[in-house]
């Protein structure tokens, strides 16, 4: 197996690393959305911060992982 088939055979598909950054997202979102929670202790200004947080870091992550298997 030449050495560009052998790295390409054990890093993550792309399915792998979104799932990875889906999970993440969960975990890291629930944190923001405490912090934010503790600091404004507004539930609804909370649930707003991991809303969007969720949403736009999942596609950062995602994006970050890809280029970062690109240049590895």
């Amino acid at each position: 197996m030449s050495k560009s088939a052998e790295k390409q055979a054990l890093s993550p598909s792309h399915w792998q690393s979104l799932a990875k950054a889906f999970s993440w997202r969960i975990v890291a979102t629930v944190t923001t959305a405490a912090i934010a929670y503790v600091i404004t202790g507004e539930i609804d200004t909370a649930l707003l911060i991991g809303g969007i947080e969720f949403f736009l870091k999942i596609g950062i992550f995602y994006a970050h992982e890809r280029l970062w298997l690109w240049l590895t």
